[in-house]
């Protein structure tokens, strides 16, 4: 269009916030200590004692787990 202007778009990258002592394990209801980010974007939170049980299987399915 003539006499439009457009401002090109900066990507931006997306973090999820840190984990507070109001996350809860999905699991159990425990203070969260583990986040797994599936690929499809859903979360999952963890306690200690859960997030090392399931851990394995989640790397298998590629989930980003972050501490």
């Amino acid at each position: 269009m003539p006499g439009r202007r457009e401002t090109p778009m900066t990507p931006t990258t997306l973090t999820r916030p840190e984990l507070t002592a109001a996350d809860r394990c999905d699991r159990c209801g425990a203070a969260a200590k583990m986040r797994a980010v599936l690929p499809n974007g859903g979360e999952l939170l963890f306690c200690g004692h859960h997030g090392r049980e399931y851990e394995a299987k989640l790397r298998e399915l590629d989930a980003d787990i972050q501490r």
